[in-house]
């Protein structure tokens, strides 16, 4: 079944027509006559269960891996087994409820849909708007105004798909615009044995890690994390390095406090409880001029942007800038960049997921 038409009017490149003509996923669910069982438990499940029901939609059991079904209920239903289900159902309609990048993940969810009629329902990581028809429509000027700033073709497509996707939320849109991790290096991100690195969202130090074995050296590197058991990772990870600079804080708007949920993980994120330091780029800029910035930071992309304007109107520094973790991202990121300059290139590309996570705008 075909669920969505976009068509491209490519001779203008600002006035890019973006026509959607068919239902999405959600208004698909409502109407399905087939059982719908959940893939996966926990926060991801509970977002896409707060969405099911606020359109009416109920669901009829819950799977997981082999491996991680035991004697446990979720939301009211047994934990079972997809061959438990299958068995029982026969023909259904499965909604992943997780993300992974997992190569063995990423091959069961794949046999799954050979057999079964599953999405991965796109729902935000932080803040709302649920990237429905309706919500395409409300943000059409901001979207066909980013996708004729994109820079090359995979851009466009890859832009194309993952609307496609957040719609429907059919992963194999997901699949056809994927791209090696090394793809950017080899196309456009030219890394020289002197660039000056901002890694925002350093984490335990895998993306420094990967920025040194691209390079045949650096002119320095400034690692910003906020949470305090993955800094002492990072911490860990850089002392047998040179040149690099720590900082136990995260990236705003502007310098001061700020609220903070330290999760000891990957999704550590602005609010909560607890009380942490915030820095702007341009106040790290004074110490050392960034050449190159990457902000992978929960969530808080727009507030980091706006906190570098000066560093980005004088220095024009390679940005990359994950574009996932809000539903806006896809639209607003560039255009708040492009409010600063707007002399960028701008590309963007997809790294095997499910969903969208490893998607990231690259500015040049």
């Amino acid at each position: 079944m075909s669920f969505i038409h976009i068509i491209y009017n490519l001779n203008y490149a600002y006035k890019t027509h973006i026509i959607i003509t068919v239902i999405d996923l959600w208004e698909y669910l409502k109407n399905a006559k087939k059982p719908i069982v959940l893939y996966g438990m926990g926060n991801g499940a509970d977002k896409i269960i707060s969405v099911l029901d606020s359109f009416g939609i109920k669901f009829n059991g819950v799977f997981a891996t082999d491996g991680f079904v035991r004697d446990k209920y979720f939301h009211g239903f047994k934990l079972a087994t997809y061959s438990q289900l299958k068995e029982k159902f026969g023909n259904m309609i499965v909604l992943v409820c997780f993300g992974s990048a997992r190569p063995e993940v990423m091959e069961n969810i794949k046999r799954i849909a050979a057999e079964q009629e599953l999405y991965a329902p796109d729902v935000p990581v932080y803040g709302g708007g649920l990237f429905t028809r309706d919500y395409a429509k409300i943000h059409k000027t901001e979207l066909e105004y980013v996708y004729g700033r994109l820079a090359d073709s995979l851009s466009r497509n890859t832009f194309e798909s993952i609307i496609k996707y957040k719609i429907t939320g059919k992963p194999e849109y997901l699949f056809s615009c994927e791209t090696d991790t090394d793809e950017p290096y080899r196309s456009f991100l030219n890394l020289s044995n002197s660039e000056r690195f901002f890694d925002l969202g350093a984490y335990n130090g895998d993306t420094v890690s990967d920025f040194i074995k691209r390079t045949d050296g650096y002119g320095g590197i400034t690692a910003v994390e906020p949470d305090l058991k993955n800094f002492k990772k990072l911490s860990r990870f850089a002392e047998d390095k040179s040149n690099i600079c720590l900082v136990n804080a995260c990236i705003s708007d502007k310098c001061g406090v700020k609220s903070f949920s330290m999760h000891g993980g990957r999704n550590s994120a602005s609010g909560g409880e607890e009380l942490i330091r915030s820095v702007t780029v341009d106040s790290l800029s004074e110490i050392t001029p960034p050449t190159y910035i990457k902000m992978d930071i929960e969530g808080s992309e727009c507030e980091a942007i706006k906190g570098a304007e000066n560093t980005i109107k004088s220095l024009k520094p390679k940005m990359l800038i994950s574009c996932y973790h809000r539903s806006e991202d896809l639209f607003a990121l560039p255009i708040e960049v492009d409010k600063i300059r707007n002399d960028y290139k701008i590309y963007l590309r997809h790294f095997p997921s499910v969903p969208a996570w490893e998607l990231n705008y690259y500015f040049i």
